[in-house]
């Protein structure tokens, strides 16, 4: 059974064409799906159509601002990850982005490590896989935390009956850890379940 990663989707929100290119071209060739916006008064009807996982904005625009921006934005989608990159960084457009739930601050120029280790951060916060293990460790939190609400069972019940500690299974239900077959045997004993049923099979 090939287990499908689905894309992740970044727009990148830059009057500077020469950076939203730039970056777009760094994170395609990461595998990522990128739309680039120059024009910060057409942010709003790109969101509309994009469905994007996460959206980088500059924070300096002509005609309207990143927190403006952001605002809009977070009128349409409560739930998009926004990251704020800036050559003028201060405490004030740091405050406000916090407030309108921005999920980092990116001060520029940036390397692309550093970069990369913005999004990853993100990626983890959101439960996004990349791999086809990662969205193993994806489907099997889920269907372990599915099943665990359906038996209206706590954490600490589930740790009662399963010899495992509450921090174990509460990292494996986020999928930030990945449980070898004997924990995984433990957990489907304990959810009165078959081992396969936490792959996400029937």
């Amino acid at each position: 059974m090939a287990i499908e990663v689905p894309p992740i989707r970044i727009l990148i929100v830059d009057d500077d064409k020469s950076i939203c290119d730039y970056v777009q071209t760094l994170l395609e060739r990461d595998g990522f799906q990128v739309e680039t916006q120059s024009d910060p008064l057409k942010v709003e009807e790109t969101v509309k159509a994009g469905d994007f996982h996460l959206i980088f904005l500059d924070l300096m625009m002509p005609r309207m601002d990143g927190i403006e921006v952001l605002r809009r934005i977070r009128r349409i989608d409560s739930d998009v990850s926004v990251v704020i990159f800036t050559g003028y960084p201060t405490l004030e457009s740091a405050k406000a982005a916090m407030k309108l739930e921005a999920v980092d601050y990116l001060q520029k120029p940036f390397n692309n490590d550093e970069f990369r280790e913005v999004i990853a951060r993100v990626m983890r916060k959101k439960g996004l896989a990349r791999t086809p293990e990662e969205q193993l460790h994806k489907i099997i939190g889920d269907t372990i935390r599915t099943l665990r609400k359906e038996k209206e069972l706590t954490l600490k019940q589930m740790s009662r009956r399963t010899n495992l500690s509450v921090s174990l299974l509460s990292q494996i239900e986020r999928a930030e850890s990945s449980a070898s077959i004997s924990s995984l045997y433990k957990v489907a004993v304990a959810l009165e379940t078959r081992i396969s049923q936490l792959f996400g099979g029937h």
